[in-house]
């Protein structure tokens, strides 16, 4: 069984999102590739966003900062639960499959079973009644936006809410179920990675889609006009990724009614976060201490503006409910002495991708001499090409540039990558499966500023060589993170 305390030994991991596995879910597949992580030492598994994503796939724009992908459950592992019974529906139809177990469930479920989900929907009421109703009108409304509803259900009329729950009440149960079956699923496969000495590193975006559960039940505490447009967005000004920035369309959050309210918003969204996950990287962590601000009608994210958040005493409210939060910083792009700061007062791992360390002199903090113990190190990210689509990208002189600051190592790459992230003095060392894989830009899981053809990577087990979880283990023990 893994320790609490995630930051206080050497630990090496692996990046690979639920959806990139072979069968995209939390069936079989999760539990064999558990078993591999074992097998080859690893004692991290991180993963992206876990929550119901729009038609675009991203995880990072979800429609509940809280639910579960009702897409990630296993329906395999569903049709096999004791109650379900035979199963009439082709397995290959998800929402017929899903409505057979919400009803057979209601009937056959033993007494233990029925208790447990009524304690579910019970310590979850506090945001599942809202999510439960908002995912059932907007199926109704043809998956349109919500703020695109007639405007009696945007402004949250308590007759006409009351009247579209009476109305809906199937389409709910229907959500509700979902919802208790993703979070039975997610617990067994959490449960059975920690009991193989394996943590769950998950990832929390800092701001919330302008389509979700979350800013239509609480608009008060977003930028948003009295119909529910946006007034201003978030992003970031331009960068490594975009010479003209990126515009996220994200609501603000109008941060001096969350803080009135003693942040009871984002206390709620932590304890989600604490039950799913063992680690947890915030995504655009310098957000907290400032923020792009855009005008909504704004073609670019050039024309912004940094306004201050009161991060430090967000920190200090969830310290003072959770005590020492096992979060990590994701410091990456331009990073000012204030928000290093703010990340240092409460002790936070930052974050250093090796893509970024051959560029700029010897003051660069992403090459391996600069690492400090407090931070988590990667080949690259989610948002990054794989390291043979990286490196096989660069001129010859900077291909030399790069094995020149390696250390001229025997081994090419991405292996000879992939040893300096373990052999860093950073804690935890996280390389992702692409990369493990020797794959080339065909593995690419994003690319930041377009929306087409992302999230859609997966691999397949004839891609594991019979020797790789051994060759991952050597590393994983000659530099002590196993």
């Amino acid at each position: 069984m893994v320790k609490a305390e995630p930051f206080r030994q050497r630990h090496g991991g692996i990046l690979l999102h639920v959806t990139s596995l072979p069968s995209s879910d939390l069936g079989a597949d999760a539990y064999r590739f558990v078993d591999f992580l074992a097998e080859a030492g690893i004692t991290v598994w991180q993963v992206l966003p876990l929550g119901p994503t729009h038609e675009d796939l991203s995880p990072y724009q979800c429609l509940s900062v809280h639910a579960g992908n009702p897409k990630l459950i296993s329906l395999q592992a569903l049709v096999e639960e004791p109650w379900f019974g035979v199963c009439d529906a082709d397995l290959a139809d998800r929402k017929a499959v899903l409505q057979q177990g919400c009803r057979r469930f209601a009937i056959y479920a033993n007494q233990a079973m029925q208790a447990e989900f009524t304690a579910f929907c019970r310590d979850q009421a506090f945001w599942l009644e809202d999510y439960v109703l908002f995912q059932a009108l907007r199926e109704t409304y043809g998956n349109t936006p919500w703020f695109e509803w007639p405007q009696k259900l945007r402004r949250r009329e308590e007759q006409v809410l009351k009247a579209a729950g009476q109305e809906l009440g199937t389409l709910m149960d229907r959500n509700r179920f979902e919802q208790f079956i993703f979070f039975r699923q997610w617990s067994r496969l959490k449960n059975y990675a920690n009991w193989h000495g394996i943590l769950i590193f998950g990832d929390m975006p800092i701001f919330v889609a302008h389509d979700s559960a979350d800013v239509w039940a609480q608009p008060e505490y977003f930028t948003l006009d009295k119909d529910g447009q946006l007034t201003v967005m978030a992003g970031v000004p331009p960068d490594y990724f975009s010479a003209t920035g990126q515009r996220w369309g994200n609501p603000l959050y109008q941060w001096d009614a969350i803080e009135a309210d003693g942040f009871c918003w984002w206390l709620g969204r932590m304890r989600t976060q604490l039950k799913l996950c063992d680690i947890i990287r915030i995504d655009h962590f310098r957000g907290f201490e400032s923020y792009w601000e855009i005008s909504a009608d704004a073609e670019t994210a050039v024309k912004g503006r940094w306004i201050k958040a009161p991060g430090e005493a967000l920190f200090h409210t969830l310290e003072a409910y959770y005590g020492a939060l096992p979060l990590v910083a994701e410091d990456l792009g331009t990073i000012t002495p204030e928000v290093e700061v703010l990340r240092d007062q409460f002790h936070l791992p930052g974050m250093k991708v090796l893509q970024f360390a051959f560029d700029g002199g010897s003051d660069n903090p992403y090459l391996p001499e600069n690492h400090v113990e407090n931070c988590v190190v990667y080949t690259g990210t989610h948002d990054n090409d794989t390291i043979l689509g990286w490196f096989n990208r660069l001129s010859e002189e900077k291909r030399h540039w790069v094995y020149e600051c390696l250390g001229f190592p025997a081994e090419p790459m991405p292996w000879a990558l992939i040893n300096c992230a373990f052999q860093s003095v950073a804690r935890h060392a996280v390389v992702p499966m692409q990369d493990i894989l020797e794959l080339g830009s065909e593995g690419r899981m994003n690319l930041p500023g377009t929306i087409e053809g992302n999230w859609r990577w997966r691999f397949n087990w004839s891609q594991i060589k019979p020797d790789l979880a051994a060759r991952v283990r050597r590393l994983v023990e000659r530099y002590d993170r196993l």
